[in-house]
């Protein structure tokens, strides 16, 4: 009886430990296998020299010396397949290269858990928030802070200086096209502290206001940026682990 309840506990440990290994290392893989299958499915080749049609934001703007291209991924066909892909983020030299999600007011975090075909999955999708358009003065973007540093995990790491110089690209495509940010700052923060997903703005001055807000305790900030009403702002979010409902929220600006 005792060897039947010791091989038993020693099948149940086993078990336990497969069923975590994938949700937290096999399925992140596996998240991240399918986006790079996508992408080669549906990547088209821009022309050489070809710029972004995105139009350029006013105000402080930085120069960009390197052309981007014209698009990444053949997003109408993507559209075709699976209508809430909305569009394609990359964070060169990381390994952020996903589609972007997007569900509605009913079912805001539809794809929290699930992938772009809507299945269950641990890391989810990154998705935007409900309310975003590409014409949006703050584009808000979600992704899971996966252990295997999937997903947006790479987000905790823009606080470093090092990291963040080398990282500092962000690439978004929607149906208006392809848009270059760089990043402006990180912070520590959470939606009681601050409103960081705020989509919609009365006038210029109530934007200006909200970017002063989102720089009054960064853990970074480029002294460079200086608001502006012209700018658009992408607004990354992640889950983040120094209280309940922490956040790490990286803030760019576009730049091309």
């Amino acid at each position: 009886m005792k060897t039947f309840l010791k091989g038993f506990c020693i099948g149940l440990l086993c078990l336990s430990l497969l069923g975590l290994a994938w949700f937290l290392v096999l399925q992140p893989e596996l998240t991240n296998g399918e986006a790079q299958t996508l992408k080669e499915e549906y990547t088209v080749q821009p022309l050489p020299g070809a710029e972004s049609s995105g139009e350029e934001p006013a105000g402080n703007e930085q120069t960009v010396q390197e052309q981007v291209p014209e698009a990444i991924v053949d997003l109408p066909a993507l559209q075709a397949e699976y209508p809430d892909i909305k569009g394609w983020i990359t964070i060169p030299g990381t390994c952020v290269d996903y589609p972007v999600l997007q569900s509605s007011a009913d079912d805001p975090e539809y794809y929290l858990r699930r992938t772009y075909q809507g299945e269950w999955r641990t890391a989810g999708s990154i998705f935007f928030q409900w309310d975003c358009t590409p014409e949006s003065r703050n584009t808000v973007v979600y992704g899971h802070n996966m252990n295997d540093g999937t997903m947006f995990a790479v987000l905790q790491k823009m606080a470093d200086a090092a990291f963040r110089e080398e990282h500092s690209e962000i690439l978004l495509q929607t149906e208006t096209g392809l848009r270059e940010y760089t990043i402006v700052a990180v912070l520590k923060t959470d939606i009681s502290k601050l409103s960081f997903n705020r989509t919609v703005f009365a006038d210029d001055e109530d934007f200006l206001s909200f970017q002063k807000e989102l720089l009054a305790q960064p853990l970074y900030h480029d002294p460079a940026f200086i608001p502006g009403a012209g700018h658009r702002l992408l607004t990354l979010v992640t889950c983040s682990y120094e209280w309940e409902n922490a956040r790490t929220v990286v803030i760019a600006v576009q730049v091309r």
